[in-house]
């Protein structure tokens, strides 16, 4: 494991600023495009920076066209290619809260690595998202499709400073994902 000022430092990203990370393949049901949007809404005083990491399935150019039309090429970092295994821990322990803005899911397998790592997550209410996170403790969840709530819920999280709280929580709960668990809940 590395420390969040070594991941930041690896991936060229201030120390000082507040981390959203966006992780995964980017597909339009992933609402990538309401996260930029929420990012335009955020206070300056947030010094939030959004890291964008995964290929992308549908054409980027719009989602770039929104960052610079909205003015946000400062504050959104794209990380167009496969990340490798090896790479992936160095993401989420920059970050301090994961973003998942679905408009649909059944599930995703980000969540997991998330509070594998230990990291809180903003998502939506969609598919089985919300029986993963648990609002207000381990995270936010907010409707599919709204730009606001994504916003509000990024300024919920910094100026309230939930991470530690969150993180404390995540990792209280680790036992839930555990196989042992898993297979208990089967016999």
């Amino acid at each position: 494991p590395v420390s969040r000022s070594e991941a930041r430092e690896k991936l060229g990203l201030r120390q000082d600023s507040n981390v959203v990370l966006f992780f995964g393949l980017v597909r339009k049901y992933k609402g990538l495009q309401h996260l930029i949007e929420a990012m335009n809404l955020l206070p300056d005083h947030l010094d939030c920076h959004l890291v964008v990491a995964g290929e992308f399935y549908d054409d980027k150019e719009p989602y770039l066209g929104s960052i610079e039309k909205l003015g946000l090429t400062e504050k959104i970092d794209v990380v167009d290619a496969y990340i490798p295994n090896e790479q992936v821990s160095l993401y989420f322990r920059a970050a301090n809260v994961v973003a998942l803005p679905y408009i649909s899911a059944t599930q995703s397998g980000i969540v997991q690595i998330a509070f594998g790592m230990g990291t809180p997550v903003i998502t939506t209410n969609v598919g089985g998202l919300p029986e993963v996170v648990d609002d207000g403790k381990t995270g936010y969840l907010v409707d599919a499709g709204s730009p606001d709530q994504l916003a509000d819920a990024i300024v919920r999280y910094f100026e309230s400073d939930m991470e530690s709280e969150f993180r404390t929580a995540i990792m209280a709960q680790t036992e839930r994902f555990d196989w042992d668990h898993e297979i208990a809940l089967v016999e």
